[in-house]
């Protein structure tokens, strides 16, 4: 029987809740000591069900030591945690300690949690890992009982999973047994990741809770300007979102990414007529403002915020009544986590509106209420862990306490990320990190572990100075990010740090050149130390920074959706006038995707020749392709000059036209050989991969002692190393951990295979003699990373490719009355 505490039912009485099932068989599961992955939905109890078990003990019990750990991916979600766990300590009078350890954390405070840690402690993965490298590990972390994973479907597929997985295994090492604890609300493969929350044949128990509360409200914002054919921003819809902002006591206005972010904050203070209280919220501001702006909005002093992923997990604002999404949402559990934000409470549903921001995207947008409604859920599953991981944690775990290869390979392979991983490959690994192979080791840099000699550490290896500890401790992480420069807005003498941009997008300014950051207009003066500085100012077309990596991939599951919502022409009825007008135009002018074949269209473009696959692959899968086949094209004769990518198709623009028996060669599954091959061996694209292993893998440091590299002496070191290597050692680990990497993280290469071995034999051509309504959107695309230094350049280029695409669409409808 589930023994919940007297004061506790009272408390959630007091409160005008009800203790939930699910909440009562976490206590039950916790009780019997039993670890569990819960899957609930969002705004039904569930950080709280993962809490309750440790709470009633530790006020039970009073331990003298850490109890549980909380592990979240966001900084901002340990906080909001932290906060709501603190309220109910306080409301209980309970005897419970908790405090939160991120990057964020002063000095101070960081040795006193080692001394004397809290009974509950909030983290993110790479503090985790940074404690766990101290002499004092085993004793902190010895007397613990439960770890709590939170949003386990966002890092369980990732490197900052495999850094999870393993500091698990290194915590059962120190105290057998303690309870698993993962939480999520959309999880797709719940037997996949009780395997990886568990330890090798071990996995963990999962428990779904039953249907709890109502369905969410999601519809499409219905606007009076048309949807366009081409855009990034909705800039067509900044009135009705304005107007939505108005009528609700509180709104968040989601987006894709940081440009997006600033763009659109301009656009709605622009339309913003009765001075609302808005705000941005995005991961490259100063912590102090978004301090100040999750403040203002948990006690209800915003109407209106618009953010990015930053916030999209878990923070309980009750009061927020509408979120809005705009542009595409990429995934059904993505966009489920975004719509959770809205009147986060069990008995209310959350009431969202999307926002396509183009025609494409309004299938897309389709596909995932679709979804929706049928309860299914998508995302990414865990993979085998990656080895430049293991190198980090390698050198960790010695920075603890001496270590010998066969405990560190037998510790390592309880992790389920890397349980296949061979006693000869970990010997590589280690290897590596000792003196950094056959190459390196002739400098003293990279000699990181000695053998002990004598004592009763004989045999043991461990760091060869204190200088390793420190670089080692201050690089700790898999998060490598583009060269920063801090930004300053000047005033008088003194200024204020706003937050950070990408080195690329600041040393391309100018003195004078104005831009949007923070949600303000600034103009460049210099750079000095590390830091852009700048002045406020009344600019009207300012550029806006660009930031590497913002786009979100296309999930599988709703690529698969958007062509199944195209079969089913019933359903275009639905839609808006002009996409289903456009739609229709296109089944008479030539035909619509299906499931079975990839549709292929060819057609002139002036003097040049056009060919448009739509893959429905996303961009990073399409730019990939558009590389490949270009090679190919090539060889065979046709040159190809330029490509476009979407999340929908590729576009290439040659001199000789394709032809439907050429491009079953441009499509055959030896592209992924022959061509791959020799672009590699061409491309910068493996030189990237290995900046990004070595970094992790500790052959260059991000930061060193206060000061921190720019990418352009990280690029200059990592490149030498890497020509080095590829000349004098090509069997070199991290070659070979570089040339993976790329695959998986910026090739998409499993997913290209996937299709063109699906679609290798079912390919629909059309020979076209102008181009299909359907090819416009592609064709006429502007995307962010092509725009030269700004936003409203690209906005106006827009604006004309609109005109452009309507006077396209008039032709082809012209040819079909002729």
């Amino acid at each position: 029987m589930v023994k919940i505490p007297p004061r506790f039912r009272q408390w959630f009485d007091q409160q005008g809740w009800t203790i939930l099932p699910h909440q009562r068989e976490m206590v039950d599961r916790y009780q019997k000591g039993q670890s569990t992955l819960l899957t609930a939905p969002t705004g039904t109890g569930k950080t709280l069900s993962g809490f309750l078990g440790s709470l009633i003990e530790i006020s039970e019990t009073q331990p003298k030591g850490l109890h549980t750990l909380y592990i979240s991916p966001l900084k901002a979600l340990n906080y909001d945690i932290e906060r709501n766990v603190t309220a109910i300590i306080d409301a209980l009078d309970l005897p419970v300690r908790v405090e939160s350890r991120t990057g964020d954390t002063s000095a101070y405070r960081r040795k006193r949690q080692r001394a004397r840690p809290p009974h509950i402690l909030m983290t993110t993965p790479e503090s985790l890992m940074l404690l766990l490298s101290y002499p004092e590990a085993a004793q902190m972390f010895g007397s613990i009982e439960a770890v709590v994973i939170d949003e386990i479907h966002q890092v369980a597929a990732s490197k900052r999973g495999d850094l999870i997985t393993l500091a698990l295994a290194q915590l059962e090492a120190y105290r057998p047994g303690f309870r698993r604890i993962g939480l999520s609300a959309t999880v797709a493969e719940p037997d996949l990741f009780c395997l990886w929350l568990g330890k090798t044949g071990a996995p963990v128990d999962h428990f779904n809770s039953p249907s709890t509360g109502k369905p969410p409200q999601v519809s499409i914002l219905k606007t009076k300007e048309p949807v366009p054919f081409t855009g990034f921003v909705a800039q067509y819809a900044v009135s009705e979102i304005m107007a939505e902002i108005e009528k609700a006591g509180s709104t968040i206005v989601f987006v894709n990414t940081r440009f997006q972010a600033e763009l659109l904050f301009q656009f709605l203070w622009e339309v913003n007529e009765n001075a609302l209280p808005i705000a941005i919220f995005h991961a490259s501001l100063t912590r102090e403002l978004r301090a100040k702006t999750m403040k203002m909005m948990a006690e209800g002093r915003l109407r209106g915020l618009v953010a990015t992923s930053a916030i999209e997990l878990g923070i309980d604002w009750g009061d927020v009544d509408v979120v809005i999404q705009v542009g595409a949402p990429k995934g059904v559990s993505r966009l489920l986590q975004r719509i959770g934000r809205s009147n986060h409470q069990v008995d209310v549903p959350s009431k969202a509106f999307l926002v396509p921001a183009n025609r494409f995207e309004v299938l897309e947008c389709e596909a995932a209420m679709l979804a929706i409604k049928a309860r299914q859920l998508d995302g990414d599953h865990p993979l085998p862990g990656s080895q430049d991981v293991a190198i980090q944690f390698i050198l960790n775990a010695a920075c603890s306490a001496p270590v010998t290869p066969h405990q560190l390979h037998d510790l390592i392979i309880q992790s389920w990320s890397y349980r296949s991983l061979t006693y000869e490959q970990f010997e590589e690994l280690f290897q590596f990190v000792i003196d950094g192979g056959y190459v390196l080791r002739n400098y003293d840099r990279w000699q990181r572990l000695i053998k002990q000699d004598d004592g009763d550490t004989k045999g043991f290896w461990v760091p060869a100075n204190k200088a390793v500890i420190q670089r080692h401790r201050q690089n700790i992480g898999v998060i490598i990010e583009a060269g920063k420069l801090k930004v300053k807005r000047r005033h008088g003498r003194g200024g204020k740090y706003l937050g950070e941009i990408e080195e690329s997008f600041g040393q391309s300014l100018r003195p004078g050149d104005t831009f949007y950051f923070a949600g303000e207009v600034l103009a460049f003066e210099r750079i000095h130390d590390m830091t852009l500085e700048a002045r406020a100012s009344a600019a009207k077309e300012p550029m806006i920074p660009t930031y590497a990596g913002g786009q979100m991939p296309l999930s599988t599951f709703l690529a698969e959706g958007v062509r199944a919502f195209l079969q089913d022409e019933e359903g275009f009825e639905k839609l808006p006038k002009v996409v289903r007008n456009w739609l229709q135009l296109q089944s008479r002018f030539s035909v619509l995707p299906d499931r079975k074949s990839l549709l292929v269209e060819s057609f002139p473009r002036g003097k040049l020749y056009c060919v448009i696959f739509y893959t429905f692959e996303g961009r990073r899968a399409n730019q990939t392709l558009g590389m490949l086949i270009s090679r190919r094209m090539e060889r065979i004769g046709l040159h190809p000059l330029s490509f476009t990518v979407t999340d929908y198709g590729l576009a290439i623009n040659s001199l000789q036209p394709v032809t439907e028996e050429s491009v079953y060669d441009l499509l055959s599954p030896d592209i992924l050989a022959d061509e791959l091959e020799e672009w590699l061996a061409e491309s910068p694209m493996l030189k990237r991969s290995f900046r990004r292993v070595a970094t992790i893998a500790g052959i260059v440091e991000q930061n060193n002692n206060s000061a921190r590299k720019t990418l352009k002496q990280v690029t200059f070191s990592t490149d030498l190393i890497y020509d080095v290597l590829r000349k004098y050692e090509p069997g070199h680990v991290l070659l070979s951990l570089a040339r993976s990497d790329a695959e998986r993280e910026l090739l998409d290469l499993d997913r290209l295979t996937d299709m063109i071995v699906k679609f290798q034999r079912h390919i629909e051509f059309s020979d076209l003699p102008r181009p299909s309504p359907l090819s416009l959107p592609v064709i006429l695309d502007v995307r962010t990373e092509r725009l030269p230094g700004g936003g409203m350049e690209a906005l106006l280029a827009q604006q004309n490719l609109a005109e452009t695409a309507e006077s396209l669409m008039h032709e082809v409808e012209d040819a079909l009355k002729s």
